[in-house]
């Protein structure tokens, strides 16, 4: 198959795979397409929204369509690292005593880490060498998890009593940050119809891709070029978000306290290829910069007092620094 044959079977597949999820799941179709950019990009992704959104759901028919297995793991503060990754357990073999190892519910290819701030720190870096490494280390024995591997993990914005922030280090691992909405009248009609009638087999999802197609999309969206132009931009906004630099911006510098990683760098250019992929270009745009600069970077950010008491959210400077950055480089 020609490239440019490939490449058109790939855009029709993501395609089918946003209409059989926006069956089961209504409304939210930039946070579904958002999550698809991420999965295709080999991301994990933070999920933030209040309770009864339909996080759980989405992550299920998503596994569904993508034809992933699935896991959900309830974080609570009793949850040991253990629960999480398998452990060790002593059983009889040929009339001795050995140890085999017994895995966890991160085994799957899509792991639903449900309120993940609520467990411990030490619980919490359970996740750390799977969603980096993509394996997990007991004893001396590291184990491969099943690729293609994703972490989906949910926090409730407004309940911090009983919770523990993730680290820098952890939310960096995430490749985006998502704000699920709560949807608007017309949505939340539909959601009760569509929940409390009668069980329509239209409406179930189909399955649209494979393991092999995930990857085959993969390799096509690393191969797409990026314009130096393009490049330059994504860098500089990246750079613009740190308040050390000699040159940073009058609002970094005052506003957040430390900027992105190189990762956010990663973040927006992968994820960025993956949108122009989407919309069947060739070459990615200083509009698929901008689409993926808030969920790429919202979480690697940390806003200082002065932000905090103008009441400036992440998203906000996110913003202020995108036009900046696009004026300075007169674009």
């Amino acid at each position: 198959m020609k490239l440019e044959d490939e490449y058109q079977s790939a855009v029709t597949k993501i395609r089918q795979c946003r209409t059989e999820i926006g069956k089961a799941i209504i409304g939210q179709k930039e946070i579904v397409e958002q999550l698809l950019l991420a999965i295709l990009c080999d991301g994990n992704v933070l999920l933030e929204g209040v309770p009864g959104l339909g996080k759980t759901q989405l992550a299920k028919t998503i596994s569904q369509v993508l034809d992933l297995s699935f896991s959900r793991i309830q974080f609570t503060p009793d949850l040991m690292p253990a629960d999480v990754t398998g452990t060790m357990l002593i059983v009889k073999k040929d009339g001795q005593n050995a140890f085999s190892f017994e895995k966890g519910p991160v085994f799957a290819n899509l792991v639903l880490a449900d309120e993940i701030n609520r467990a411990t720190p030490k619980t919490q870096a359970a996740l750390l060498e799977a969603m980096q490494e993509k394996t997990v280390t007991a004893g001396n024995t590291t184990y491969s998890l099943p690729l293609p591997f994703t972490v989906l993990a949910t926090q409730n914005p407004i309940e911090n009593e009983g919770t523990y922030p993730l680290p820098e280090a952890q939310l960096d691992r995430f490749l985006f940050k998502l704000l699920v909405p709560f949807p608007e009248k017309e949505e939340l009609k539909e959601i009760v119809s569509l929940t409390l009638g009668p069980e329509d087999d239209l409406k179930r999802p189909l399955t649209c891709l494979t393991a092999e197609d995930i990857f085959n999309i993969r390799s096509l969206i690393m191969n797409l070029p990026v314009s130096d132009t393009v490049m330059d931009y994504a860098m500089q906004l990246v750079l613009n978000t740190h308040p050390e630099l000699p040159d940073a911006p009058e609002l970094t510098r005052t506003c957040l306290l430390s900027g992105a990683s190189p990762r956010g760098a990663q973040a927006i250019i992968r994820t960025a290829k993956a949108r122009a992929m989407l919309n069947h270009r060739y070459n990615v745009s200083f509009d698929d910069i901008d689409c993926v600069a808030l969920p790429a970077l919202r979480h690697r950010i940390a806003l200082g007092f002065e932000a905090v008491t103008s009441n400036l959210s992440a998203d906000d400077i996110i913003k202020k620094l995108l036009i900046q950055t696009r004026t300075d480089m007169g674009l």
